[in-house]
């Protein structure tokens, strides 16, 4: 029989010696026990998650590797292990798991106990139960221990977490030495960094002034000052607006703000009620005066109150990033071939009777000339119509008909794959039907939990993505049978006038955009009979409209439906 191994070291297990928890020892341990049973170990199915918590199932790559092999099926027939613990240390996910590894007609062994785990009768789920709890209750120990190890550090004023700008990092070491012979380091202190400090001073100055955070960024890139992270880009306002928050700059230690939690499967965080931070005075710490931090607090606090805000806090007025969707058809979509940032488009109202909107470098208006040279501005609706009407220009029926013969060849191709993939989803979402039973009869028994709603959540979110992809194959299967030159004149005919159409749903028309493109449109700053302007060129597949044709019918009214 062809023998599966799984290995994995958690950085938060204890009570196993360093030798026990490698995964290289494991995978020796695994492949003796697989010789002594007569079985052969296969080497690309050795899966390994080396330092990654028992409670992560999302951002775990050997287990998510492992999984996957399972369908549509399995190429190995048995799987080995050190013990439970080792698949995961959350009861309900890896209870799951272990049903999935075993429904697919693998046998799971453990090693360490000469142990098979068969899951056929109440005794053995009971077993695995048991197992599974104690396995994340120790887990939840050592999050306690390591809780209480930062929080006894914290109140020491030492470095629990990473470098702040403005300060360095100094290890403090004792007596006791390493292995190796070198000096144990006990801890770590903060220590004022003077140069960097008057960067922060600087900051803070400027910004109580009147100055904005993309000014002083412009101002502090032009004079070519390293940004707390180093790299090319320079500084940004959003670093700038972390600066001005952090507590530690007028001598307090703020700890506690956040709080570690298993959400879905994986790690997440959540803040802690103020009432539970931990605040210590540490004046030698201190580097701009309290005076400086009142004003520039003020300051923050009436820009608060200046845009409107819904009831969650979010920003109404002015939103930004992906925070809503875009108004402006190439925000985003569109890069500087300069520095590589994003095109966007900016309002310009200033001294002009009739305020217009222009798209520009973001970094350039952002960071300044020293990050990016491109200064150029072109009006929004002369770029959108010199693109949209290039475009325009290209969707001629020929070149339609070739880009779909050419996809729906590379579909029939791939049609005896639809089968296997098929009988694979349905598979799988019989399994999550089982599950979602089983979990709605422990909510209705009372015996629910957030665990088991987080799960239900998780397994209802899994369920349309599997459907969506059974509704998927179903198109491609009627897809094969289209004839290649009226799928190309009916999309032709349902673009219509691609310009006028965009203008009218500019949220349709950045989803077509992104289906027809291939990356970004990348506009270069020009010079052209003395005035500056943009060359752009994107590339694109036209194939992708097979699937988006939906999207074009959806847009409702006028030449898009």
């Amino acid at each position: 029989m062809i023998a599966a191994i799984y290995a994995r070291k958690s950085t938060e297990q204890s009570g196993v010696n360093d030798e026990e928890k490698s995964v290289t020892r494991q995978i020796e341990h695994a492949t003796v026990y697989a010789a002594r049973k007569g079985w052969t170990v296969a080497e690309e199915h050795i899966y390994v998650d080396d330092g990654v918590s028992g409670a992560e199932f999302v951002r775990r790559q050997g287990f998510l590797r492992l999984m996957n092999a399972l369908k549509p099926c399995p190429p190995f027939q048995v799987l080995i292990m050190t013990e439970e613990s080792r698949l995961g240390r959350e009861a309900i996910q890896v209870s799951y798991a272990f049903k999935q590894i075993i429904d697919s007609g693998v046998r799971l062994f453990f090693y360490m106990t000469d142990q098979e785990r068969k899951l056929d009768n109440a005794l053995d789920k009971m077993m695995l139960s048991l197992s599974n709890f104690a396995s994340e209750m120790e887990r939840e120990k050592a999050s306690q221990r390591t809780y209480d190890a930062m929080f006894r550090k914290a109140k020491m004023l030492h470095v629990t977490g990473n470098k702040v700008f403005g300060y360095d990092n100094l290890p403090v070491y004792g007596s006791e030495t390493n292995v190796d012979g070198t000096q144990r380091r006990q801890h770590v202190v903060r220590k004022i960094n003077s140069q960097q400090a008057k960067v922060v001073t600087r900051v803070f100055e400027m910004y109580a002034s009147g100055f904005g955070l993309a000014g002083i960024a412009k101002l502090l890139n032009e004079d070519r000052i390293p940004p707390p992270h180093g790299g090319i880009l320079g500084w940004c306002p959003t670093a700038l607006r972390d600066i001005l928050q952090r507590d530690l700059y007028r001598g307090v230690v703020v700890w506690n703000r956040t709080q570690v939690i298993q959400r879905g499967g994986t790690r997440k965080q959540r803040k802690r009620p103020e009432s539970e931070w931990l605040r210590i005075d540490a004046p030698e710490l201190r580097i701009i005066t309290q005076t400086l931090w009142e004003q520039v607090e003020e300051r923050r606090t009436r820009n608060l109150h200046a845009y409107l805000r819904g009831e969650s806090g979010r920003l109404i007025s002015r939103p930004t990033g992906e925070d809503r969707r875009s108004a402006y058809l190439l925000t985003s979509i569109a890069k500087c071939v300069t520095c590589g940032g994003s095109i966007v488009a900016i309002k310009r109202t200033a001294r002009q009777r009739y305020p217009r909107t222009v798209y520009r470098c973001a970094y350039h208006h952002k960071r300044g000339n020293a990050i990016c040279t491109n200064s150029v501005e072109i009006r929004q609706d002369i770029l959108d119509s010199a693109i949209l009407h290039a475009m325009t220009e290209v969707l001629d029926e020929r070149v339609l008909e070739a880009s779909v013969t050419a996809a729906l060849e590379r579909i029939r191709n791939e049609r005896e794959k639809f089968p296997d993939q098929r009988l694979a989803l349905e598979r799988e979402l019989s399994l999550i039907e089982t599950r979602l039973h089983h979990l709605v009869e422990a909510i209705a028994s009372g015996r629910s939990t957030d665990k088991v709603f987080d799960s239900l959540n998780e397994v209802e979110a899994r369920k349309k993505v599997v459907v969506q992809e059974l509704s998927t194959c179903d198109s491609l299967n009627q897809v094969v049978s289209l004839d290649a030159k009226r799928l190309a004149k009916d999309l032709r005919s349902r673009l219509g006038d691609l310009p006028a159409l965009f203008a009218r749903h500019v949220p349709q028309a950045r989803q077509m955009l992104r289906k027809l493109l291939d990356g970004h449109i990348v506009c270069e700053p020009i010079m052209e009979g003395g005035k500056p302007g943009y060359r752009f060129t994107a590339k694109g597949t036209f194939d992708r409209l097979l699937m988006g044709m939906r999207v074009v019918n959806d847009g409702g009214g006028g030449q898009g439906s």
